[in-house]
């Protein structure tokens, strides 16, 4: 018991001092009014005028849609697992997996929770956790989780008052005392399968530090040094912009109509005085100012970020050329694609071991899925029509399976359980088999031979 809440109060701490990084990293992704935080004051008359450049969340992005589970296979079959996937789908797993990426690529980390399901029968329960309430102590081996912390509140109050205790053997439920200066032990829930049941969605993992970084570490120095230059882009446009005209000698009866009333300052300053009393004073003319440098910094920033990211040029707005071919589309995006399947390899690690534990808790031996393997969405942005071609001359050829075809098509798992059951069920296709089975098997008979003609 002591230890349990020796445990408890050390993760909870961990989230605690955490939730502000989190928070700054939130902020980064949506893009909100950071000036302050950057040293950059403005006077109140310019605050309208604050402009934030939200290059973190464009990249991150434009990684999380290129990630899209289709399926789990497991060693030994060609097709997607039927099981698995009815799970996903009765878990809502193809929105929430979306968000689980999303939180892996903005905060390092996502986790994944199981639970045993309320009704006899129904699929195992899986949550996907942002970490910004969760924390986790890593097995001695580096893989896989030995305890975690979940952190929640159903009244949202901004200070969780519940607590999951995730363990190897149980789940142990927590609340606040009344006070809130601690925890006090509400239920347990003992589950004796030797595992902790949560998985981790992890970014940028390296061996020394399994809790991972944020996909947007590179790019966020960048991001404010662009926040800087296009706020000070505004104010410049606002005060130099346009040509400055200055009087000098002038007195205040020369800004007076022919009653001595003051010219209002609009009339002034659209012109409409181009007249001295005085014919001693002077009007002149300040040239506007050059403001092409501004663009030139924001570019050099834009490519810098590219750079760093692989996103193509025309991600960032610098270049408005249209690529030549499909060919330059692919090779303008060869790093950002590579990316992706980077982060489908460890992020599928992680949903690969969610889906061994769903299967622990629905009473089937995982080691039947330890070849389980992650089916995902090509990363890629070809033609439909160059890849249909280069799938029917692969399967045609007899290399590419017609199962493995339409997954290179992109058809879902439901989409080709239905391709299946049409194959096998339309008249017209049966008779077609049949009738190439058929021509197959006759053999032509020489010309002239005894009792047979020609073929």
């Amino acid at each position: 018991m002591a230890d349990e809440l020796d445990v408890l109060r050390r993760l909870a701490g961990v989230v605690d001092r955490r939730l502000r990084k989190f928070k700054v990293l939130e902020a980064y992704y949506d893009g909100a009014n950071r000036l302050q935080a950057l040293g950059l004051s403005l006077p109140p008359e310019m605050e309208d005028l604050a402009t934030i450049i939200n290059w973190p969340g464009m990249y991150v992005d434009s990684l999380e849609e290129r990630l899209d589970v289709e399926g789990f296979r497991v060693g030994g079959s060609d097709e997607v697992d039927e099981t698995l996937w009815g799970w996903w789908q009765a878990n809502g797993l193809d929105a929430e997996s979306g968000l689980g990426h999303l939180d892996a690529l903005m905060q390092g980390r996502a986790f994944t929770c199981l639970g045993f399901p309320e009704d006899d029968g129904a699929p195992p329960t899986i949550t996907v956790e942002s970490s910004r309430y969760m924390a986790a102590d890593w097995a001695p081996t580096g893989r896989g989780v030995e305890t975690a912390v979940r952190l929640w509140d159903d009244n949202e109050v901004g200070i969780p008052q519940q607590a999951t205790l995730y363990l190897p053997d149980r789940n142990v439920y927590y609340g606040r005392s009344e006070r809130g200066r601690g925890w006090l032990r509400h239920d347990v829930d003992e589950h004796d399968l030797g595992r902790t049941l949560v998985a981790t969605l992890v970014n940028r993992a390296r061996l020394t530090d399994r809790d991972g970084i944020t996909e947007m570490r590179d790019i966020m120095g960048l991001s404010d040094a662009a926040c800087r230059s296009i706020t000070n882009l505004q104010g410049a446009q606002e005060l130099v912009a346009l040509p400055q005209r200055y009087v000098l000698g002038a007195s205040e009866e020369d800004f007076t109509d022919e009653d001595g009333n003051p010219v209002p300052a609009w009339e002034a300053y659209i012109g409409r005085y181009l007249t001295l009393k005085n014919d001693k004073a002077s009007v002149g003319q300040l040239a506007a100012a050059d403001l092409r440098s501004f663009a030139e910094v924001l570019k050099t920033y834009a490519q810098l970020a590219a750079g760093l990211t692989g996103l193509p040029a025309h991600y960032w707005g610098f270049t408005g050329d249209n690529p030549a071919s499909a060919d330059a589309i692919r090779s303008t995006e060869s790093r950002l694609v590579k990316k992706a399947e980077r982060k489908q390899r460890s992020f599928g690690d992680g949903w690969e071991e969610t889906m061994r534990l769903a299967m622990l808790v629905a009473g089937r031996d995982p080691a039947a899925a330890m070849r389980l393997e992650t089916v995902w969405r090509d990363p890629a942005t070809p033609t439909f029509a160059a890849r249909a071609d280069a799938v029917t001359k692969l399967h045609a050829s007899g290399i590419l399976p017609l199962e493995a075809a339409w997954e290179d098509l992109g058809y879902s798992a439901e989409r080709r359980r239905r391709l299946r059951g049409m194959s096998s069920l339309d008249p017209a296709a049966r008779y077609e088999a049949i009738l190439q089975n058929m021509g197959a098997r006759r053999q032509p008979v020489p010309a002239g031979a005894e009792g047979g003609e020609a073929v």
